[in-house]
């Protein structure tokens, strides 16, 4: 399927590995022109070595924390500077703190707020300017299926990534005066290698395998196994295609069927 959207440019925040490094992958496989962003200047170098070697593009990146207002602002400058206008801004940063209620201070709230809601918000905040621009700009963010249906032990995440979904329904109809479209993917559980991490720890708390665990994780999902990143990838490409151009204010489950919720 021709998607639309070669020779466009994107930007993908979290792209050094997971779920945002398979995007920068799929959009390039596109055509598109990839500009990728992580707050690790290693690994962001390693993956922009790696995307080029698989895809024979070139890709261009630059080391910034979302979770710091100044390095957004200086992302900013440096994509003004590396394009004319930005088509797609896709925003793969995320993550979740396991923890009961009780035992989480305020803190550890805004800890993760800050990596979940506020870095992206400034993202958004800082690249519209350039996304209006395209005529048509597209900005997917990454959520997460516990905005459905909440999982135990991750009350910080379940609570901010609901926060995502309000935001893409509010900006969605906000940026229409900018001819922007705004749409968000929530996977469920996917074998990044945050995942594998944490099943391994899992696994060694509990004296078995890590295969075991993942197996038992498996057992609440009813396709019977975890998704694949660029399982992923593919609906964050398509919702950013002109495909999807009348796809608006949308956060389409991603989660092998775990979230049973009717809304």
């Amino acid at each position: 399927m021709n998607l639309g959207i070669e020779s466009e440019t994107a930007l993908v925040v979290g792209a050094s590995e997971g779920i945002g490094y398979e995007t920068a992958k799929a959009l390039l496989e596109e055509g598109v022109h990839v500009l990728i962003c992580s707050r690790n200047a290693q690994k962001l170098e390693a993956a922009a070595r790696e995307l080029h070697a698989s895809t024979g593009r070139k890709v261009r990146s630059f080391a910034a924390d979302i979770t710091k207002a100044a390095d957004v602002e200086a992302l900013k400058a440096w994509v003004a500077e590396a394009a004319p206008r930005l088509d797609i801004l896709v925003n793969a940063v995320g993550g979740s703190r396991r923890a009961l209620f009780e035992d989480l201070d305020d803190a550890a709230w805004l800890e993760n707020y800050e990596f979940n809601v506020l870095g992206t918000v400034r993202v958004i905040r800082a690249m519209v300017p350039l996304l209006e621009k395209s005529g048509a700009g597209r900005i997917v963010i990454l959520g997460a299926a516990g905005a459905r249906m909440p999982y135990p032990n991750q009350v910080v995440s379940n609570v901010h990534k609901a926060g995502l979904i309000a935001l893409v329904k509010t900006l969605g109809v906000e940026f229409q005066k900018h001819n922007i479209r705004v749409n968000s993917v929530s996977p469920g559980r996917t074998l990044t290698s945050l995942w594998k991490t944490r099943a391994e720890q899992i696994a060694m708390d509990r004296g078995v395998s890590t295969d075991a665990v993942i197996h038992e994780f498996s057992e609440e999902i009813p396709m019977g196994r975890f998704g694949k990143p660029e399982e992923i990838a593919a609906m964050v490409v398509f919702l950013a295609s002109h495909k999807a151009s009348y796809v608006n204010c949308q956060s389409i489950l991603v989660d092998g069927g775990i979230a049973r919720g009717l809304v």
